[in-house]
Formats: structure tokens, C-alpha cells, sequence
């Protein structure tokens, strides 16, 4: 444990994007000027913190849960504020403004094949600044920041850290905190430009491979799908050569990898849950990174982290909404045990 880190802090505190997904069925996409049934629709929690904070506390996790970020001051954003008070989710620094409205997603599921498009309001989010993180008070062991590229205001130039997400982000080191980001799975080429800056002050980097591989210019998959291991391992050194203090995690549909900067190397394959009973992705990849940030924060060793993320990533599968399907840790645990883990990663050397 570094001198900055005292056994006085404890808890995760989340920031970033906060936003409610409304998925809704329909029975095609239509063309441009025609009609498309909508058959259903659900409601459901977006966005990093959002998403992670609910995933802990459905989870249980033994230590106390903080919430930062910008909601309207409209249905949705008392909504969210409700929610997380329900789940003892503490909302002292997630502000509500009455200059935009809470950010929402529409996301349109096609009956046949489950391809979904979305249509996204950014609202409050591209207004937050993280004003008001005064992290010399605020006594947690963790600052989770998400999504880096869909942060309008964090994403802007800063003279000194290069972007304004990775000044906050070395703000909360300097006070003593353990950093963490989240990236969206942008089509873009600004990666290099927002992201880079932000990982010099970044603990602990938790990625999807899409994205490790935009930052560092991998190419992990290969043209028919498959994952490159060589390349993976390569993404991960490089992110930790951009700057990643201590681990970087990169996770992916087969299993996870983590480099730590020691140079040790841990894998871990997924849960075989069956394709039948896959309701959707979308929040798969903050259940991970709630999994492993619980074992992160409680000091766990690697290889357990990593087993909790993919227990808890595999769960959020069988809801279509991000965390509907999050239950208490023992029984994700027995999940786990009932679907099984895939066969274990073995590497090309």
C-alpha cells in the first residue's frame, strides 16, 4: 500500500455519466418517412458510475458507495437520484441542473437478430466538470471515471494535464486516491487525443479489447474475429508505457487479461452461460469492472478480482437492460457454478 493510501479511506466514488436507457423492441428498422411498431419496452440504468455503483450495491459490497456527476432537474434525473438513495448509493455530489436535461439513450432492438441501434441525448453529462470534488474530504479509496470521450466539458484541453478528466484525474491521486477509467467504444480517432493524456494519472485502466486497441493502435481481433493474444499482451504493455501507474485489465467476450507493472500476467475466461438465455450486452462491461473494482478496493489478489468481474459480467447477460440481472455475490457465485467457466486462455508464448 503507498504511503498516499491510509487505512482511513475506504469506498468507491464513481463519476461521470449518468443516464437511463430506454430499450425498445421493435418489429423492423424502418426506412427514411416510414413506420415501425414499438411491441416493448423497458427501462434501465446507463452510464459508468451509474452502472457500477448499482452493480456494487445489489452485489453487497462492504464498503461505502459515492456518487458524483449532473442530472436534470426534470423526471429522470429524480429518478436516478431515488434509485441511488434506495441503494444507500450516497448522492451528496451528483447535482442536479435546470440548464439540461437528463441524459437518456434510446436504444431500438430489432425482433429478428436483436441488432439494435441507438439514439443518444447527452444532456446534464456534457456539462459536468467535476466541480465540487474537494478529494481532500472525501474520504474514499477510489475515484472511477466514465466515460473518458463521452464527457463533453472533461474531454476539453487543459494546459498543464492535457485534458481536463486527467487533471481531476491528478487531482484525486495527489489527495491519495486510487484512480480508475472507463472508455466508450467510440468509432473515432480521437483516442490518442483524450484518452493518452488522461492514463498519466490513471491506477488501475479496465478496457474493453476495442478500445485498448484504439488507444494504442493494436489490432486485437484479426479480420475474421478471432482474438490475438501477441497483440493483447502488446496493447496492454503499451497502455502501461502511456502512463498506467500499477494494472491494466483488458476485457473481451472470451475471458479477461491483466498486465500488472511488475510485468506479471494473469488471464481468466469467461462464464459459459447458454446463448439462449443471453437477453443482451450492454452492461456487461461495467459489471466486469464492478467485479474487479470490489476485489481491487479490498485488496484482493489478481486472479480473484478478475473471477468476480467475469462472474458478475456474465450475469448482466440475462436482462437486456445493464443491471436488472445483478443479484447478491453468493448467488452469482452459484451461477457461476451451475453455468461453469469456459476452458481456461492458453496463450501463444
Amino acid at each position: 500500500m503507498s504511503k498516499k493510501t491510509t487505512p482511513k479511506r475506504k469506498g468507491l466514488l464513481a463519476g461521470g455519466n449518468w443516464i437511463i436507457d430506454q430499450v425498445k423492441l421493435i418489429d423492423v428498422y424502418p426506412q427514411p418517412e416510414t413506420l415501425a411498431n414499438i411491441l416493448e419496452q423497458t427501462q434501465g440504468t446507463g452510464g459508468a458510475p451509474y452502472n457500477v455503483l448499482v452493480d456494487l450495491a445489489v452485489m453487497g459490497a462492504p464498503f461505502p458507495l459515492m456518487a458524483a456527476g449532473l442530472v436534470g432537474k426534470d423526471a429522470l434525473g429524480e429518478q436516478i437520484l431515488a434509485h441511488c438513495k434506495k441503494l444507500g448509493i450516497d448522492t451528496k455530489h451528483l447535482k442536479a441542473t435546470n440548464k439540461a436535461p437528463t441524459s437518456y439513450t434510446d436504444v431500438m432492438t430489432e425482433k429478428n437478430g436483436g441488432r439494435r441501434t441507438f439514439f443518444h441525448m447527452r444532456g446534464a453529462n456534457a456539462l459536468w466538470k467535476g466541480e465540487g470534488l474537494d478529494f481532500k474530504k472525501i474520504k474514499a479509496k477510489l475515484f472511477h471515471l466514465g466515460y473518458l470521450l463521452l464527457l463533453d466539458e472533461l474531454d476539453k484541453p487543459d494546459k498543464k494535464h492535457g485534458t481536463k478528466a486527467a487533471a481531476l484525474l491528478a487531482a484525486a491521486q495527489e489527495a491519495g486516491l486510487k484512480t480508475s477509467v472507463d472508455v466508450v467504444s467510440e468509432d473515432s480517432d480521437r483516442f490518442k487525443q483524450i484518452v493518452t493524456p488522461a492514463l498519466q494519472h490513471v491506477d488501475y485502466c479496465i478496457l474493453n479489447e476495442i478500445e485498448a486497441g484504439r488507444t494504442t493502435g493494436f489490432r486485437i481481433r484479426e479480420a475474421d474475429g478471432t482474438l490475438n493474444p501477441v497483440f493483447l499482451r502488446h496493447a496492454a504493455g503499451a497502455l502501461l508505457q502511456m502512463g498506467v501507474r500499477e494494472l491494466v485489465v483488458i476485457h473481451f467476450a472470451e475471458g479477461a487479461f491483466a498486465r500488472t507493472r511488475k510485468g506479471e500476467d494473469f488471464w481468466q475466461s469467461t462464464v459459459n452461460v447458454p446463448a439462449k438465455k443471453i437477453a443482451g450486452t450492454a452492461g456487461a462491461g461495467d459489471a466486469f469492472c464492478a467485479g474487479v473494482l470490489w476485489g481491487l478496493h479490498e485488496e484482493w489478489e489478481l486472479p480473484k478480482c478478475l473471477e468476480l468481474g467475469v462472474i458478475a459480467g456474465a450475469a448482466s447477460l440475462l436482462e437486456p437492460t445493464c443491471t436488472a440481472a445483478m443479484k447478491p455475490v453468493d448467488k452469482l457465485r452459484a451461477m457461476a457454478a451451475k453455468f461453469k467457466f469456459r476452458p481456461p486462455i492458453e496463450p501463444e508464448d
